[in-house]
């Protein structure tokens, strides 16, 4: 895409500019000067060419290519011309490798394949120490280090996709807020007024109807009850405009009354209602709001499609729930709500949410005799809340964690490291000097002309691996002897020396020299 070329370019530009890094040290140090050749250097330049092409993609693979060069030119690993190549491929694959188990695979392998090669060249161990300390130092401290700025990134990125979040968030927060208020006002508006205007509308219906008034009495209710029901679709319409993009967001509460209250006022405006249980028991919090609401949204709508129809409220408790029911028989063209309400439908289907969060269930079914039935099972305590959901702040606080722990391991690691190494070189040295050490009294036991049976005897243990070549300083050895040996007078200190010098298989000269 074009706004990835900028991205692109700064890549390639980088990639080239590296790669003239690392030549340097290749075109100083492996040329005919410096005991090279201009072959070794062309394969050099190739190679690292390579190495930068490929280290994106397969980074562990351009770090496995320069310590695989560097080995050929030293056992030790730490060459002029690869040694900033090494420090840099090692940290690009602690950069931008994901995972760590395929990188220490391939430090592993590489100090086995170096204490392989120590031992098939004939070479003290010392050398693989010297492999060991520059692979922790050259390679796996690097590796570290491209590790912390990799988890660093991360919490950088973190932290700014915790910001977009936030505001995200905040915008979001904002829609439900406005959304909420819009359900607030569709709620009350249709719990209150549609309730009102239904009560209107049959009381109208009955003075229409009333012997005791004149014609044009009758004619006026009649106007008044036509209008409060063109104010009651009015308002559903309102409503539905209202709730079109919340439709289940929960509403205020009702105005302060109780169902005996709520039913008294429906009694007196002409509906023929029966409350069986009295008083009525008070329920905290959301279960109180839905049980006001069950049965307001009952009588409104046997007001609306059964007026005249007897209306039965009874309330039945029991230690954990109260159930709730209202029944309305058939209106006067024998139909009942047939499952509508007076808002048009979504009365009851806000009357389930508003249940439903205040831990409850509502029903609602026609009757057997054409009516209808409200009934709703509401618990006595609100119901737990949810469990928190982890959070932006928990997320970055996690990155945070991450990123502590990888600063740890970049210093500890190579730390440790350094003193297992060292541990190690200690161990080897002692146990080395052990095998060449000589006892000073089968020293002095040796005689000048002693055949081997006979050293054997003056000297049970006599060493099998002597010093690889005399320590500096020593003073040059005897005139036309065959062989010299030199062996550890003592277990701590590298002189003096024991030099044993042979002729033919016999003891020629012995000396402890400095």
């Amino acid at each position: 895409m074009p706004e990835d070329r900028p991205e692109r370019l700064r890549e390639h530009l980088f990639d080239l500019l590296l790669w003239l890094l690392l030549c340097v040290p290749v075109l100083l140090k492996s040329d005919p000067d410096d005991g090279g050749s201009w072959t070794l250097v062309a394969v050099g330049v190739a190679v690292l060419g390579g190495c930068v092409a490929v280290s994106r993609r397969w980074p562990l693979l351009a770090l496995a290519v320069v310590v695989a060069a560097s080995l050929p030119a030293s056992l030790e690993l730490f060459t002029p011309s690869y040694s900033l190549a090494l420090i840099a491929f090692g940290y690009l694959a602690g950069r931008r490798q994901e995972h760590t188990r395929a990188a220490l695979w391939l430090f592993g392998a590489v100090a086995a394949v170096g204490l392989l090669l120590t031992r098939l060249t004939h070479t003290s161990l010392g050398q693989w120490f010297t492999l060991l300390l520059a692979l922790a130092l050259a390679v796996v401290a690097p590796w570290l280090i491209g590790r912390y700025v990799r988890q660093y990134d991360r919490l950088v990125r973190s932290g700014w996709e915790l910001a977009d979040r936030m505001e995200r968030e905040q915008a979001a927060v904002a829609d439900r807020e406005r959304l909420r208020e819009r359900s607030r006002i569709a709620g009350d508006m249709h719990d209150s007024l549609g309730h009102d205007l239904a009560l209107i509308a049959i009381r109208a219906g009955a003075l229409e109807v009333s012997p005791e008034l004149g014609p044009d009495q009758q004619r006026a209710a009649g106007e008044l009850r036509r209008a409060a029901a063109d104010a009651t679709a009015r308002l559903r319409d309102i409503i539905g405009v209202l709730r079109e993009e919340d439709p289940t967001a929960p509403t205020t509460s009702p105005p302060g009354e109780t169902v005996e209250e709520l039913a008294a006022r429906a009694r007196a405006s002409g509906l023929a209602v029966t409350v069986d249980a009295t008083p009525v028991p008070t329920l905290p919090g959301m279960s109180g709001l839905a049980l006001h609401r069950v049965v307001q949204e009952g009588l409104t709508n046997a007001a609306k499609h059964a007026p005249g129809a007897p209306v039965t409220v009874s309330v039945t408790p029991d230690p954990a729930n109260v159930r709730v029911r209202v029944v309305n028989g058939p209106g006067p063209d024998g139909g009942g709500p047939g499952g509508r309400d007076a808002s048009g439908g979504t009365g009851l289907v806000g009357l389930d949410e508003r249940v439903r969060l205040a831990g409850g269930r509502l029903a609602h079914r026609a009757t057997e005799d054409g009516g209808f039935l409200l009934e709703a099972v509401l618990p006595r305590r609100p119901p737990a809340p949810l469990p928190a959901a982890p959070t932006s702040a928990r997320e970055l606080d996690r990155a945070r964690r991450e990123v502590r722990r990888g600063l740890v391991r970049a210093v500890w690691i190579p730390l440790a490291l350094l003193a297992a190494l060292g541990l190690l070189m200690a161990g080897v040295a002692l146990w080395t000097q052990a095998r060449s050490y000589l006892e000073p009294e089968d020293y002095a036991r040796m005689r000048i002309g002693m055949s081997p049976a006979q050293l054997a005897e003056v000297s049970d243990d006599l060493p099998e691996h002597p010093l690889d070549k005399p320590p500096r300083g020593v003073p040059p050895e005897p005139p036309g002897m065959h062989e010299c040996r030199y062996y550890r007078a003592t277990m701590l200190a590298a002189i003096p020396v024991y030099r044993l010098c042979f002729v033919d298989g016999h003891l020629a000269a012995k000396a402890e020299v400095p």
